[in-house]
């Protein structure tokens, strides 16, 4: 088995590895929109409406106090 060969290998794994990562990724978003965990369509509207004078995505909680 020469070098040319195990580089072969390597690149079919990774490239069968990342292939994997990706479609695991697609699938979390596409659960955690189903689930209304998160909107990224929301997200994606960002660059679109991009004014100062915009509504931010999300309300930002109010601090907890601790005292």
């Amino acid at each position: 088995m020469n070098l040319a060969e195990i580089q072969g290998y390597v690149y079919l794994v990774m490239t069968i590895v990342m292939v994997g990562v990706l479609y695991s990724y697609i699938v979390y978003l596409y659960r955690s929109e189903k689930k209304g965990e998160k909107d990224y369509e929301k997200y994606g509207n960002i660059a679109l409406d991009d004014n100062i004078d915009s509504k931010p995505i999300e309300d930002m909680p109010e601090p907890k106090n601790e005292k």
